[in-house]
């Protein structure tokens, strides 16, 4: 068994194992948004306003469907978290193999119905007419890679379940120094045009998947699947289900609310569009520690409750929030100061509108990133605890919440009540998760026999 290549995190300080697993996961965060913001800016820069405009019109319905595929096999990298805890290394192996079997089933299901639904799609969704076919042409060349998502995520998933989150990180580190390579030849030299932008999107998200593919072949001993394995077992395919739709339900419910205001900002025009597209993937790069720290609590939380240790629970939990209210209010003032500059590189020198509504929404939703990092630590905590059902409540908290601004306050209040959508999101969610934490925490404790004292959850 390759002992070195793993990560124990029943024992330890937790803040330490924290921080130990979520520096390198964190770093592979930002790599990993390194496809979608290198995209934007080459689009941004070398393709024009129409062109960065159709992106951005596209990015609710790509966090719903690749969203899906990210938080199914965050699932089912659950039950693989909860073997590897306990100890049992050939139960965790039969929920690989079945994982695999359904991530196969999965892709070839999601891949055929997204592409042939996808032009009814951004027609429902009022995408302005100009920018239209640059959306269709871009959304459709990621759907179409929707295979190569699943086998990254998957294989990633199942090496961070056992405690190992660098391996990915390397990976993906080489894939993003391709996606930029690819994206300045695909644009540049062979004027391929928006097609250009997801084909190096796909390409390097697949050649990541499949260096995680060998890589576990080569170096992980504890990964070899037997033939007895590999054999289809429905009750482990359905505890994989029971613990992988949730989560990918959280995400894709949560994006319906996404839709819905994306339907809305639509109809602002394709300046607005814009502004939001260049706000947005500034965010998402600031709050890539946030999915770091989620994911941490995922395996943190997924090894402790297979290992009966839930008194370490609580601790973890302290721990990872002190870090996430910290970054919080780092990464605000930070934003504040020099987000200008950073807005800056996806809009060329014409775009002085773009700038300043691009400015609004960014320092909107930093100023809230405190109850965003409540939201990824305790959803993906709970998630790991075994309660995926938790997660789709909450991701339901979130749309209600974006969809209330779609459909009332951008009405009412214009592009502000756009960017009010994402920190009445996380309200909203925080509000049902913190006391679900509590619950699921006493559910535990009465499942085990170990219930302590009520001021410790």
């Amino acid at each position: 068994m390759s002992t070195v290549l793993t990560k124990d995190m029943t024992t330890g300080s937790p803040m330490k194992l924290i921080l130990g697993f979520a520096t390198p996961l964190l770093f592979g965060f930002l790599f990993q948004q390194f496809y979608s913001v290198v995209d934007t800016i080459i689009v941004g820069q070398f393709l024009g306003l129409e062109a960065l405009a159709g992106v951005g019109s596209t990015g609710s319905v790509n966090f719903m469907i690749i969203g899906f595929c990210m938080g199914v096999c965050n699932g089912f990298a659950i039950p693989v978290a909860h073997k590897f805890g306990a100890r049992d290394y050939s139960g965790m192996r039969q929920f690989i193999a079945n994982s695999i079997w359904l991530s196969g089933i999965f892709s070839i299901v999601m891949t055929a119905a997204v592409v042939l639904l996808c032009r009814n799609i951004l027609t429902w969704m009022n995408t302005p007419e100009d920018i239209f076919e640059y959306a269709f042409v871009y959304i459709v060349i990621i759907f179409w890679g929707i295979p190569a998502s699943y086998l990254y995520n998957l294989l990633s998933g199942i090496i961070r379940s056992m405690g190992d989150s660098r391996t990915p990180l390397m990976f993906l580190l080489l894939s993003s120094v391709l996606n930029i390579g690819l994206d300045l030849l695909c644009i540049l030299v062979f004027n391929m045009g928006i097609a250009g932008a997801a084909i190096a999107t796909v390409v390097s998200q697949l050649i990541s998947g499949v260096l995680c593919l060998f890589y576990m072949k080569k170096k992980f001993e504890i990964l070899e699947i037997s033939k007895e394995e590999w054999k289809v077992n429905y009750s482990h395919m359905k505890v994989l289900c029971g613990m992988g739709v949730p989560m990918g339900l959280q995400y894709s419910i949560t994006a319906i609310g996404g839709v819905i205001l994306q339907t809305s900002v639509n109809s602002l025009g394709s300046v607005a569009v814009a502004s939001v597209t260049a706000a947005s993937r500034v965010s998402l790069f600031f709050s890539a520690p946030f999915d770091a720290m989620g994911s941490t609590m995922a395996t943190y939380g997924g090894q402790n409750v297979g290992a009966k240790k839930l008194d370490r629970l609580g601790q973890g939990l302290r721990a990872c929030s002190l870090l996430g209210i910290g970054y919080a209010l780092v990464s605000f003032v930070v934003l504040f100061f020099f987000g200008n500059y950073f807005i800056a590189l996806f809009v060329n020198d014409g775009g002085a509108e773009i700038m300043e509504g691009a400015r609004q929404m960014l320092l909107t939703m930093s100023a809230f990133y405190i109850p965003l990092a409540f939201v990824n630590i305790i959803r993906f905590m709970i998630q790991g605890m075994g309660f995926s059902a938790f997660a789709v409540l909450a991701g339901v908290c979130e749309m209600v919440a974006r969809a209330l601004a779609g459909l009332l306050l951008v009405p009412w209040l214009g592009y502000t009540g756009a960017c009010l959508a994402s920190p009445l999101a996380w309200i909203f969610a925080d509000a049902f998760l913190i006391p679900a934490y509590v619950h699921v925490r006493r559910k535990l404790e009465d499942m085990m026999g170990e219930r302590k004292e009520e001021k410790r959850a």
